[in-house]
């Protein structure tokens, strides 16, 4: 399966994704990374592994225009799931249709708590005891796709947002590999909203 990597920052669950695929954890590969921002430390990543990458900027671009241009090169190098990691953009629902069930997202929160921004402080200042994060398909609204995966990190009493978030990203790192893993071997089906997952045959 061809992957296309949207990033607008570090890009540590792109460069868990490819570290995942290089210990034959994953059986996929990469087609293309692509950033909204010339600045990405992903970029970096992508350079030094010999990973496609390009930059198309988004700022001053409206919403629709800017996904064409992301839709026509994912297409040019055939990818088949697109993944966000840390993909700082809402995209539109002609994006959505051009791959539809094929696009994948990681939240770090336990869907449906705590979507949009800084899901991490909203935990912490809620007062749940346990959070999370989720990997789900990406629909044209906010964090509410249909749900792959999620896993489960508690909350101490002495977390703040850095300690809480440097935790779930170890689980992030962890789950969104296998998330894309259950695409490729054809293991999930939708009824409705609902992801089922099926068993791996002996």
């Amino acid at each position: 399966m061809r992957l296309g990597i949207l990033i607008s920052g570090r890009g540590s669950n792109f460069e868990a994704i490819a570290n995942a695929i290089a210990r034959r954890k994953l059986d996929a590969e990469i087609a293309i990374v692509i950033s909204n921002r010339a600045n990405a430390g992903g970029l970096d990543i992508a350079r030094m592994r010999g990973i496609p990458l390009r930059v198309i900027e988004s700022r001053g671009m409206e919403r629709e225009a800017y996904d064409k241009l992301v839709i026509e090169e994912l297409r040019t190098h055939e990818v088949d799931l697109v993944c966000l990691a840390g993909f700082m953009r809402l995209l539109s629902a002609s994006f959505v249709e051009a791959f539809p069930n094929r696009v994948l997202n990681i939240h770090p929160s336990l869907l449906p708590s705590f979507p949009g921004l800084d899901a991490q402080r909203q935990a912490l200042e809620y007062g749940v005891r346990i959070t999370g994060c989720t990997v789900h398909l990406v629909d044209e609204f906010l964090d509410s796709g249909p749900i792959l995966l999620q896993s489960a990190v508690p909350v101490l009493d002495t977390d703040d947002v850095e300690t809480l978030s440097a935790r779930i990203l170890v689980q992030e790192h962890a789950i969104y590999s296998q998330a894309i893993q259950l695409l490729v071997d054809r293991r999930v089906t939708l009824q409705g909203r609902r992801a089922n997952i099926a068993e791996i045959e002996a």
